[in-house]
């Protein structure tokens, strides 16, 4: 009896261990696993919250240069494109917001803490005030160079809150590179690509 009794205890830890093994031998693996996804959705590396700082103020000099083009030769196509290009600024701030940093962003129109962008600026409207064709050409190089650039944030992050909004951001950029494209050929003017391959260029127009 006793005997038997050793062997009905020992038969009733092994099965009490067995049964638990799965569960220790998961735990910890799916524990860090949702750890490791919490991370890779709220921390960003250097490279990261640098482009999207850049981001930020470069949707900002394209709607400062909008509405300053609007002012002088009064075409809805700026004042429309300005305004989307709000929505592009106020998507990539509710990021700086998810990832805690802050805002480049400075109130006045015309004035970036970035001093490339403010460069490009001041010559984009120097450009832009020379005659109405002129200020389309600024309005699609713009486009033009925005494309380029987040479609190179979109290749340099794995993180897919990021690459969400640069997605949106790009086919928004797509729609207003179209536009200002297609009115500049009603002035007669071919606009040629400077930052995009020709080859995603007739893409996008759907040449």
């Amino acid at each position: 009896m006793k005997t038997n009794a050793t062997k009905l205890i020992g038969l009733i830890l092994a099965l009490s261990l067995f049964s638990a093994y799965p569960v220790l031998a998961r735990g910890p693996a799916a524990g860090s696993y949702r750890l490791q996804s919490q991370q890779n959705a709220t921390v960003l590396s250097e490279a990261e919250e640098d482009t999207i700082l850049f981001m930020r103020e470069e949707e900002k000099m394209a709607r400062d240069v909008y509405l300053t083009l609007y002012k002088t030769w009064k075409k809805a196509v700026f004042n429309k494109i300005a305004a989307s290009e709000q929505k592009h600024m106020d998507a990539i701030r509710k990021k700086l917001n998810l990832f805690g940093l802050p805002d480049p962003v400075l109130p006045n129109i015309g004035r970036f803490t970035n001093t490339d962008l403010q460069i490009l600026y001041d010559q984009l409207i120097t450009q832009g005030k020379q005659s109405y064709k002129d200020a389309l050409v600024a309005g699609a190089t713009i486009e033009d160079m925005d494309i380029r650039d987040l479609q190179t944030a979109i290749a340099a992050t794995n993180n897919l809150k990021l690459k969400t909004t640069y997605q949106n951001l790009l086919e928004g950029s797509k729609n207003h590179l179209r536009a200002f494209v297609n009115l500049l050929q009603k002035q007669g003017f071919e606009y040629s690509p400077q930052f995009i391959d020709q080859a995603l260029f007739d893409a996008i127009l759907g040449i």
